[in-house]
Parts: structure tokens; sequence; C-alpha cells
């Protein structure tokens, strides 16, 4: 059984409110995503993407949020609405675009799609469509970091619904009795597909759900993006110290489960009001109040922004189709014993590369 993690400094970095630089990198990150989810929504009633496509429309801020708090060497598993976690994270939204399109220049090479995006130069471990299969291998990679002794933290992203299930219960138990560098989110944006969290948990305040196992948790307003970067900084230190922690964060969902989900269980007035909570426009609107951005600096990025996404949709339709040869040849992150493709004295397992910064000094720090 595991020995516990060695303690480790608990300092933490001072909490302080974001500076008109981070404000306004933050919220180009979340209209970015806006954007990009917009375009892929477009993209797929043109049938350019196929399968299923998860958006993160309405979860701007806590997208945002969330990825500045940690630092390039931390590991990511996402569940399958992930477009906006890979953005955030540094994957470029032309590669992003055309794995959404099934192309060989996707950050899976076509093969993945929008609910299997991986990047391991991002550290983002891939999204996982199968509700709480990534818990457990986060999990485990956490269990990896403490065995070799690794300052690292690997951040688990779920939804609410994943915390009915066994395989969450089991994780957080092991990390608790294990004292692994994990934290789990929990992304609560009130429904479980069609289904209202009071109706499927008897405890509808999920971070609660950590008391079990003597773990410290916290819920955070997920539409404040300031907000959620503190409350995750607070939980990646409690990881990194060796303490595990679970994060709620009370988002939102602005369309249907996914992009063919009309939402008829929402009411006139339920749609409404989460089409009023748009996450990006308040933000927007607050910015302006506080003179960070005007009027016209929110139209420049707005512009800004929509060209990158246009040249991404471009990339995206001229990258060329994967040739079905191939379909074979990604079946491994790393070469087996019995796949004949190793080479000769190849290494089983060779070290995952740290990726550099890809964030302004301000934000990520």
């Amino acid at each position: 059984m595991p020995t516990p993690r060695p303690p480790r400094s608990t300092a933490r970095r001072a909490t302080k409110r974001p500076t008109a630089v981070e404000l306004r990198a933050l919220y180009r990150e979340m209209l970015l995503i806006r954007r990009f989810e917009e375009r892929a929504a477009r993209a797929y009633s043109e049938a350019k993407i196929g399968g299923y496509c998860h958006l993160n429309l309405g979860e701007e801020a806590t997208v945002v949020g969330l990825m500045a708090a940690l630092e390039p060497g931390d590991y990511l598993y996402a569940n399958y609405r992930e477009h906006g976690y890979a953005l955030a994270r540094g994957i470029s939204p032309e590669r992003a675009m055309a794995e959404l399109y099934g192309r060989t220049d996707g950050v899976s090479k076509g093969w993945g799609g929008s609910m299997h995006m991986f990047d391991l130069d991002a550290r983002f471990m891939g999204g996982y469509g199968i509700v709480g299969g990534q818990v457990p291998l986060a999990t485990g990679t956490a269990l990896a970091i403490h065995y070799r002794g690794e300052d690292d933290v690997v951040m688990c992203l779920m939804g609410d619904g994943t915390t009915n299930i066994g395989a969450f219960h089991e994780s957080l138990n092991i990390a608790a009795l294990w004292n692994l560098p994990i934290v789990y989110v929990v992304n609560n944006n009130g429904l479980g597909m069609g289904t209202t969290v009071e109706q499927s948990s008897a405890e509808p305040e999920l971070h609660r759900r950590a008391s079990s196992y003597r773990m410290p948790s916290a819920r955070v307003d997920g539409f404040d993006p300031g907000a959620v970067r503190e409350a995750a900084r607070i939980a990646r230190d409690s990881a990194r110290a060796g303490t595990p922690y679970l994060l709620e964060t009370m988002t939102g969902r602005m369309k249907g489960h996914s992009v063919v989900d009309p939402a008829r269980y929402r009411t006139a007035e339920e749609a409404a009001a989460a089409k009023a909570a748009d996450p990006v426009a308040a933000f927007a609107a607050r910015l302006r109040a506080d003179d960070v951005l005007s009027a016209d600096d929110l139209d420049a990025l707005d512009r800004e922004v929509t060209a990158e996404v246009t040249a991404a949709a471009a990339f995206a339709d001229a990258s060329p189709h994967p040739d079905v040869s191939t379909l074979f040849d990604y079946t491994y992150a790393t070469p087996v014993p019995n796949d004949a493709r190793r080479l000769p004295g190849e290494a089983l397992f060779p070290a995952a590369p740290r990726p550099a910064r890809s964030l302004p000094e301000e934000v990520s720090a």
C-alpha cells in the first residue's frame, strides 16, 4: 500500500484581485471559447462534424478560471464536454477544430473527434465518453505522481451526474487514504442530461460528499472567472501538499445536453433564465463598468476572436481526411509488448514532456 506523501509547503500565493491585464486575458479566453463553440454548432448543422458534440456554452467562466489555476506540468482529465478546456489548456483553435472535423491535422489526428481530444504536450489527457470513465484514470495518474515523488497535480473534471456512480466514491476514497495530489472538480450546471440534481441526488450540495472521506471541499460561483481561479488555486495547493480536494463549481448550460438535444425538459422560463445568465455577456458588462475595457475594446476583441475562429474553420476544411489504413496506428498511447510496431530496444514508457507556459505570466502564475 502506498505510504502517505511527505508533507510539503502549504504556503499559498497571496490572494489578490485579478489585474486589468489578467481580466482582459480571462475575457478573451472566454470569448474565444464562445465563438469557437458557436462555430462548432454551425459546422455540426452543416454535417462537417459527426458523432456526438457537447458544447461549453454557458460554462466559459468556469473553464477559464479552472485552467488559469493550473501549472504547465499539471495533468488534466476531462469528460466529453471538453472543447473549451482544450483551448484554454493551450491547444490551438486550428488543431481543435480540425479534430472536430475528423481531419489529420486535428489534435488526435482526426480519430478522436469531439469527445476524445488528447495532447500529451499540454498534459491534456483526453475527454471520455463514458460517464465517470476519467475519474479512476485521473486517480491512477495522481498515484503515479506520488510514487515518483513529483510535484505536479492532477485535475479531474466531471459533471454533476458522475457523483452518483461507484467509481466516483471509490476514487475519492483511495485518494484520501493515500494522500494523492488530485483535485476533483464537479461542474454543476444543474442538469444531468435532462434530470435535475435535486431529482437525482439525495444531497444536492455535491461538494459535501467529500466529507465522507474527510476531504476538504468548497462550492464556488462558476459565473465569476476570478472567483473560480482563486478557489481552484486553493484546491491545487491543498492537493500538492498531500490533501486531495473536491471543488464544486455552480455553472450553467445555455443549450441542450448536446447539439441535437432540444432541451424540451426545460420550461420557457427556465430556458430564458439560462440565456439571461450568459457569463460572457455578464463579464463584458462588468469589465466595461469597471473601465477595464471600453465598448470599442470589446468590439475589437470580438472581431479579432471571430477572425481567429473563422481561420480555424478554414484550416479544418483544408485538412485532409485520415487514411483508413491508419485506423489502428494510434491504438496505444505508448508501445506495448505485443505491439509489432515497437522498434527493437524502444522504451515502453518514455517520460512525458513538460510543456512550456502558453498563457501570460499574470494569468498562469
